[in-house]
């Protein structure tokens, strides 16, 4: 589903893009945090370099060399997603911004060249499609001077910018996984709460109908021995008119 940017507005759809493609798969994610935090290092790493089309490929080349080589894992998903950093509406300003921090690297800050023209090569590379189109329009930009101040100035945006999407996710993750287990425990506790004033009630309840039935017990015994002694005066009081009789009969 297209994502409009006039209806919601820029900013409030700049907001859903980033939640989608890059919180999302944090969230979904069910390694440890810092595995989860190494995908963000090396997507954003692979993002910062100016080799777009083919970033999600490299990604996924360093997922299996550094598992099958190097024994260092990371999730891949979070890795590609975070790729999504340098997109078609990123790429110009942010290669440019390699351009000129290369520049500045090189001493030939005076020698750079305008944003336009910067931007109109950038798109061609953006538009194209398919690996071996986008590895030939980066390479082709690359053999240039263009392409060499753009490698020197993106190392610190890959250090920089790998380092603190590591460092985010990490502080992230373990904020948003004790914000669920602090909700869990305040849950629990309220259930535990729950039960314990359900069976103080449940407990008290049973204690009124023992004591009711008490009662009834104690009035039923009584109402028994009244009984009992009526008729043991009834019997008695036969008994002595019976005796009378026998006594006038003689």
């Amino acid at each position: 589903m297209p994502i409009n940017f006039r209806k919601r507005g820029f900013f409030k759809t700049l907001k859903l893009l980033l939640r989608v493609k890059l919180v999302v798969p944090m969230l979904r994610s069910k390694s440890a945090p810092e595995i989860t935090a190494r995908g963000a290092m090396v997507g954003m790493a692979w993002a910062m370099t100016p080799l777009v089309g083919i970033q999600m490929y490299l990604v996924f080349m360093t997922w299996l060399f550094s598992r099958k080589v190097c024994k260092w894992d990371f999730n891949l998903p979070v890795g590609l997603a975070w790729t999504w950093v340098t997109n078609v509406f990123t790429v110009p300003p942010f290669y440019y911004a390699f351009y000129v921090t290369g520049k500045l690297m090189t001493g030939t800050f005076a020698e750079r060249t305008t944003y336009a023209k910067f931007y109109d090569l950038i798109m061609k590379i953006v538009n194209e499609n398919g690996v071996v189109e986008a590895l030939k329009a980066t390479a082709a930009v690359l053999i240039k001077d263009w392409g060499f101040s753009m490698m020197i100035g993106s190392i610190p945006w890959i250090v920089f910018g790998g380092w603190g999407a590591y460092a985010w996710t990490l502080w992230y993750i373990r904020k948003r996984r004790g914000t669920l287990a602090r909700r869990l425990e305040n849950k629990q506790k309220k259930l535990e709460r729950k039960i314990e004033t359900t069976q103080k009630k449940f407990e008290h309840k049973i204690e009124k109908i023992g004591q009711k039935m008490e009662i009834k017990n104690q009035r039923f015994g009584n109402k028994r021995k009244a009984i009992e002694k009526r008729l043991e005066t009834t019997i008695s009081e036969d008994l002595d008119a019976v005796e009378k009789r026998l006594d006038g009969n003689e």
